[in-house]
């Protein structure tokens, strides 16, 4: 029952996403209808499946946009509109992780662990070197990055470092947030905006620099110290059982690739070639092809991870890792697939309401420059509300669909720095965020008290945001 189930599950979102493609290929006002109605039917049948505060969350959203839409006897059309908001998220989960199967090539993770074995590190090298490579790995491998450089950290343990490590892993994904073409963030930003992910990559890499710079600068105690003593024996041992159970929990992943097995570190130089040439790629194809951004990162991730493992002679292990992919991932994803349709479908019903012209009209009666408020309060809403378990997308949703820039006298470009900033910094103090309790399950530590270690980071970031966005003159 289970597995019939997930088969459902798989082939429901697939049917999406190839509806989706279609439709943003042909312009088919008969498929925008059929698209709608897939939507509704997807959320009839993942709805039941969720439970806790998302079945709340999605429920709420669920009632709330059919009560916003009946209310001002809206059209079909306008219901399928709506319902269709975020397709565009469901479409990249689909597509995008197929550019981790190479990634995750166990030659690459060992001849890494080897670089980190044969290297003394500094504290500071230590923890910079963590959330950059975090940074890195996590564009294409999402929150599976955690779990990979936990593992390969475990080969060159730093003693008394264990605090710095789970930091620098938390905010080195958050730091992926802002930039990386194939996160959710960036495709609904981007895409509600209309704007060119080649046009933002200046702006959000800069903003990423600066979190870096933030959060050494957030730990300088702790990295001062230089070498530190002798870890004690407990931490020793922690650090360890966390990382076999990294090893483990990561395994069926990084067996997707079979290849064979690489102790020297120049095995990193194909792994640095194709992460960088698929970032090269997506710039030239966006700035060749007259595509939406969302339907180059989904045929490049269909075609150029096949045509690497092709070259590389792991066509089988290519095929394993699409087969994981669709049979395992994708399945597991129904929560978060239902909240993103769910929240799409309400943002989309406060579309059709008077939303974006009274926010203007209420940030004009206070004294502050409108812009500058706005930022604000942005940043510190879709903060606040992470802090209670509300998911970025629905306030990132709301405001990316339902507010013209241009009323609040800041650019598009401005509103989408701001936003994908303020995705980023709300997901390390968020206690509901995947990486959170992803770690708190491998370190057995309280979630709470994780997230609560970024509390600092955060609230200096939701500071410089701000200053960045007019700094560069956005």
């Amino acid at each position: 029952m289970k597995l019939a189930t997930k088969a459902i599950d798989s082939v429901l979102i697939l049917s999406l996403a190839a509806v989706y493609l279609v439709l943003q290929l042909s312009g088919s006002k008969t498929l925008a209808g059929l698209l709608g109605v897939m939507v509704f039917i997807a959320i009839a049948i993942l709805l039941p499946q969720v439970k806790g505060t998302t079945l709340v969350l999605t429920s709420l959203f669920v009632a709330g946009g059919a009560a916003l839409l009946a209310a001002r006897q809206a059209s079909a059309a306008a219901w399928f509109h709506a319902a269709g908001m975020n397709v565009t998220l469901i479409t990249l989960f689909v597509f995008a992780p197929l550019f981790g199967i190479p990634v995750r090539s166990p030659k690459y993770v060992n001849a890494l662990k080897r670089f980190y074995q044969s290297n003394r590190m500094s504290r500071t090298r230590y923890y910079l070197g963590t959330q950059v490579l975090t940074q890195m790995m996590a564009v294409f491998i999402n929150v599976g990055s955690v779990l990979v450089v936990y593992h390969l950290a475990a080969a060159n343990p730093q003693p008394g470092a264990q605090r710095l490590l789970e930091n620098a892993l938390n905010r080195g994904f958050a730091g992926a947030i802002f930039w990386s073409p194939y996160f959710a963030a960036m495709t609904l930003v981007s895409t509600a905006l209309d704007l060119p992910w080649v046009q933002l990559l200046p702006y959000v890499l800069g903003l990423s620099f600066v979190s870096i710079v933030v959060g050494m600068a957030s730990e300088w105690r702790s990295l001062r110290g230089g070498a530190p003593a002798q870890p004690q024996a407990a931490e020793q041992r922690s650090v360890r059982a966390a990382a076999e159970s990294a090893d483990f929990r990561a395994q069926p992943e990084a067996s997707a690739v079979s290849a064979p097995h690489a102790d020297s570190p120049r095995a990193l130089v194909p792994l640095i070639a194709y992460l960088a040439s698929a970032i090269v790629l997506i710039l030239l194809l966006e700035r060749v092809i007259g595509l939406p951004m969302v339907l180059i990162v989904c045929f490049a991730a269909i075609l150029y991870p096949l045509l690497w493992c092709v070259g590389a002679g792991a066509l089988t292990a290519y095929r394993q890792g699409v087969k994981v992919h669709l049979t395992r991932t994708l399945p597991s994803l129904k929560k978060e697939i239902t909240l993103f349709l769910t929240a799409g479908f309400f943002s989309g019903s406060i579309g059709q309401t008077s939303f974006s012209e009274w926010i203007p009209r209420l940030l004009q009666m206070q004294p502050l420059p409108v812009p500058l408020i706005f930022s604000l309060l942005t940043v510190i809403v879709i903060s606040a509300t992470s802090l209670i378990g509300l998911h970025p997308i629905v306030p990132v949703t709301i405001l990316a669909t339902g507010i013209d820039p241009a009323s609040l006298g800041i650019t598009p470009m401005f509103l989408a720095v701001l936003l994908l900033g303020s995705w980023g910094l709300s997901n390390p103090v968020s206690p509901v965020s995947a990486v959170n309790n992803l770690l708190a399950g491998l370190t057995q530590k309280d979630v709470f008290k994780l997230a609560a270690r970024n509390y600092m980071f955060t609230a200096v970031m939701m500071v410089l945001l701000p200053l960045y966005l007019f700094a560069v003159r956005l």
